[in-house]
């Protein structure tokens, strides 16, 4: 009984397999329409133009944010002139703090308690090197490391948010180390006015 069912089973896929599908003939288009043939010239070839390269690489100024208003920016101005350090640099692939940095922190925080009207967005950046997914993370660990240090020497925790932009806002494009290291680093710019004050 198992072998006449095989056998009706592959009967039918002989047939199809043997005979197949009836093809189309293609459509053979009319005799008597008329066909036209004319040549187009050659377009003239047209020189490439010309890319002119940067003398200098292009660095950008962090403090002149467009997205902060006017009275912000005479605010980091002021708070610069008075000593303030708006960017913490690291070593490659570094999120900790140097004795350098925490040092310019301990400063920045002295200036932040004498004015707790204020408060502060710390921004994570990395260099161009390694994926876009682990300089963000890379971006929030440095982020995160300055904000941890500010509130140990009593800057309030509500007057800091994070932020990290992995390596989409370099200061520096060159693709050279003396521009990398500009671009790891927590930059650090006050951004409104806190709830106290």
């Amino acid at each position: 009984m198992n072998r006449k069912w095989m056998i009706w089973m592959a009967v039918p896929v002989l047939l199809t397999f043997m005979v197949g599908c009836p093809k189309k003939k293609p459509a053979t288009p009319p005799a008597d329409l008329p066909v036209e043939t004319m040549t187009v010239p050659t377009p003239t070839p047209t020189p490439p133009e010309e890319v002119q390269q940067p003398a200098a690489p292009a660095v950008n100024d962090p403090a002149e944010d467009p997205l902060l208003s006017s009275d912000m920016q005479v605010i980091n101005e002021e708070l610069r002139r008075r000593g303030f350090s708006p960017d913490i640099y690291f070593d490659y692939d570094e999120s900790t703090l140097t004795d350098d940095t925490r040092d310019k922190l301990s400063r920045n925080a002295d200036l932040l308690k004498s004015s707790p009207q204020f408060s502060v967005t710390i921004e994570g950046h990395a260099d161009e090197r390694g994926t876009n997914e682990y300089n963000l993370a890379l971006g929030e660990r440095r982020a995160n490391a300055v904000r941890d240090y500010l509130s140990s020497l009593g800057v309030a925790g509500d007057r800091l948010r994070t932020l990290s932009y992995g390596e989409e806002r370099p200061v520096c494009t060159s693709n050279e180390e003396s521009c990398w290291s500009q671009n790891r680093r927590a930059h650090m710019i006050i951004t409104g006015r806190s709830n106290v004050g």
